[in-house]
């Protein structure tokens, strides 16, 4: 897509910190990381968000985060990892190309990703759950 960031980053028109790369993915270091270590999985072609992906993709992600997620652990000494990805301005997409955040963690580091919430009741609960189940049936 020509006014996409992402798209000229994977495609080499914008420089990246590049630590990943196949047929179909492309991974940087992200040049405003939660921590250091933090980076970005993007398809090289273009797609604005998740519902959009070619599911044929879905193994070939997988391995390429497990593989980026062990590299950026063991080089950082993190205790853990976040596979962060969001899909709309309300959910915190900023770029409109689907991306993967993978955000080394450390005990100390007093990120917070979400407040959690709660349900007025179990039965307000049961009556969503039973709606989405009847959406995902269709």
């Amino acid at each position: 897509m020509d006014n996409c960031l992402f798209c000229a980053i994977a495609c080499g028109k914008i420089p990246s910190q590049k630590i990943f790369e196949s047929d179909h993915l492309y991974a940087f270091l992200d040049i405003a990381p939660a921590n250091k270590g933090h980076a970005l999985l993007i398809p090289k072609s273009h797609c604005s968000d998740l519902l959009g992906l070619d599911p044929a993709f879905s193994q070939e992600i997988i391995e390429a985060m497990q593989r980026i997620a062990r590299a950026i652990v063991s080089v950082t000494n993190a205790q853990g990892f976040n596979i962060v990805q969001n899909n709309g301005r309300a959910a915190g997409q900023e770029i409109d190309h689907l991306h993967w955040h993978i955000i080394p963690r450390f005990d100390d580091d007093g990120l917070k990703l979400w407040r959690q919430g709660k349900y007025d009741s179990d039965e307000e609960m049961g009556r969503l759950a039973t709606a989405i189940r009847v959406q995902i049936g269709r």
